[in-house]
């Protein structure tokens, strides 16, 4: 893999990388990669060209063999939202919103069930497994252990407005959505100032998605019946089991 260093998180030991495409693998993105040495954290510096090999197996992604290239062009990414799309707060209301289902229909994400929401962001196009891959996984494991709670829901939300239609989303999380009848995946196909807004509201950013150039963050979040945010899970790590026993004490 080739790309620039955007960002050093020494406690995290990642270097954020906007990288070139990996040809057949994952398009052009801006996003962590874990190292496996950590003495790579005090080689390079941000702005750097870097040469490095991904190493993946079922679960994890490691980036080893860093070379220096030189240095390279960061890309700018200022941010995508205005006033109105300035992050809520706990406790805060967060505005409804219109996305799409896996069957095309417009649903509003903040229906009148009664239902607390869990929301998380994902695009099928990340092929990391500790990235939008994970996210699912954890997703599936709350589902399964509150398959019983009849006033929680599951929702995965795909980003990706220009690839991930509705069509593609039924395709890619057939499977998953038959195992797990809590759980939906919705589109922002079409709603573009839709998922701006839930996007701005959620702290969740996201770019270059028309230029099939994307790089975004990742966050959850626990919404009750009154569209308040009740709790953040912040990044990738968070701890599912930690999560269900948080879940837990809110309802």
């Amino acid at each position: 893999v080739t790309g620039t260093l955007i960002e050093i998180k020494s406690d995290d030991n990642e270097f954020i990388i906007h990288h070139n495409e990996i040809p057949g693998f994952m398009i052009a993105m801006t996003m962590p990669f874990k190292l496996i040495d950590n003495s790579y954290l005090n080689k390079f510096e941000i702005g750097d060209s870097l040469k490095f090999n991904l190493i993946i197996d079922e679960k994890y992604a490691f980036a080893d063999n860093f070379k220096l290239l030189g240095k390279g062009t960061i890309k700018s990414n200022e941010s995508m939202w205005d006033d109105e799309y300035e992050p809520v707060e706990i406790g805060e209301i967060l505005t409804n919103i219109t996305l799409l289902d896996v069957d095309s229909n417009e649903v509003p994400l903040f229906d009148a069930n009664g239902k607390f929401k869990f929301l998380s962001f994902i695009f099928t196009r990340c092929p990391m497994p500790n990235m939008c891959p994970a996210v699912i996984v954890k997703n599936q494991y709350l589902a399964k252990a509150f398959e019983e709670e009849p006033n929680i829901e599951f929702i995965l939300i795909s980003f990706d407005y220009t690839y991930d239609t509705p069509s593609i989303l039924k395709q890619t999380y057939q499977t998953l959505l038959q195992s797990t009848p809590n759980l939906t995946v919705l589109s922002s196909t079409n709603h573009v100032n839709d998922i701006f807004t839930l996007g701005g509201q959620s702290n969740v950013s996201f770019w270059g998605i028309e230029e099939n150039d994307i790089g975004h963050t990742l966050r959850s979040l626990l919404v009750d019946p009154n569209k308040r945010l009740m709790q953040a899970f912040e990044g990738l790590n968070w701890n599912p089991e930690k999560a269900e026993r948080d879940i837990k004490n809110i309802l």
